[in-house]
């Protein structure tokens, strides 16, 4: 075989009867729910999309204007704008990144811990299961100048957590983690259980240490759980607005992109601006999970198990 020849390409398994039915029913049973929601999210940004070629507020319904891309613009050229995005930027980073080393430490314990396993796992995901506004509520309370624990505790006398801003985004921060870390946990403890362990039989007789199998057998089996729970954990970071709303209703420079968008179309009823807000923060959640996608270069099949 000379170096022009190509290689034959190797034959696709072919689709039996029974699976082409399967997939079939699978199709129609889930048709329905599929038009639903392509109806219930498609429609709204949609109309986001066309409010915000607009110079609309509801104060002034009559003087609704075409402006074409100018609410954009006006957000994009706004100081507020990038403020907004680093502060969400800064939160976004720096809770999942936490959380993801919580998060393998959490899945390791669920994993190898045999005795009270189901209590110490109901223990770990207690705090995903309260209300994120309950959540909020209880660490504004904790941290509170007056009314709140923390200053007494660790002698911290009348400290305002709240009254500076990386002050208030650290304590913001600190609720996501302790909030989500059991999410995390979660995704990635059904990406351990799914390495198989003859791998770690082998490395072990092999002489590797409890650091080598980790680096080169735990974590690259389980880069499909680790892509799909950075990219979740990530979006739903980077649309946060419980935690600042409640807190510091975005001040000091705590106020998010989400936060901002709710700003203009609901305190300012300015719907042309804040549906701009909507689609530009719609976008970059799009480009962030491009991003993961392509970056990771993982087949999600992994994910389910498929062979």
């Amino acid at each position: 075989m000379t170096l022009m020849q190509e290689r034959a390409a190797p034959e696709k398994p072919e689709i039996t009867d029974r699976a082409s039915r399967e997939r079939r029913l699978g199709l129609m049973l889930s048709a329905p729910a599929f038009v639903v929601m392509v109806f219930v999210t498609a429609y709204p940004l949609v109309y986001a999309v066309v409010l915000s070629l607009y110079n609309y507020r509801l104060t002034d319904p009559e003087g609704r204007e075409f402006v074409g891309f100018g609410n954009y613009a006006t957000v994009l050229t706004d100081p507020v704008w990038w403020s907004d995005f680093g502060t969400t930027l800064i939160i976004t980073v720096a809770s999942v990144a936490v959380e993801l080393v919580l998060g393998f430490v959490f899945a390791f314990v669920m994993y190898r811990i045999i005795r009270g396993r189901s209590l110490v796992r109901t223990g770990i995901l207690i705090p995903y299961g309260i209300i994120t506004v309950v959540s909020a509520y209880i660490w504004r309370y904790a941290f509170q100048l007056d009314s709140g624990f923390v200053n007494q505790w660790f002698g911290l006398g009348a400290f305002d957590f709240f009254g500076e801003r990386w002050s208030a985004l650290f304590v913001i921060t600190l609720s996501e983690i302790w909030k989500t870390t059991p999410f995390i946990s979660l995704l990635l403890l059904a990406g351990l259980v799914q390495v198989p362990e003859e791998y770690q039989e082998a490395a072990r007789v092999d002489g590797a240490t409890a650091w080598q199998r980790l680096v080169r057998v735990t974590l690259p089996n389980m880069k499909a759980a680790i892509m799909v729970a950075l990219l979740f954990r990530t979006l739903d970071a980077w649309r946060i607005f419980d935690n600042p709303f409640i807190m510091t209703v975005g001040a000091n420079d705590t106020e998010t992109l989400s936060f901002l968008a709710y700003r203009q179309n609901v305190t300012l009823v300015n719907l042309g601006a804040g549906s701009a807000i909507s689609v530009l923060l719609f976008l970059t959640v799009v480009i962030i999970a491009v991003i993961f996608v392509k970056g990771f270069k993982t087949d999600l099949s992994q994910v389910r198990g498929d062979k």
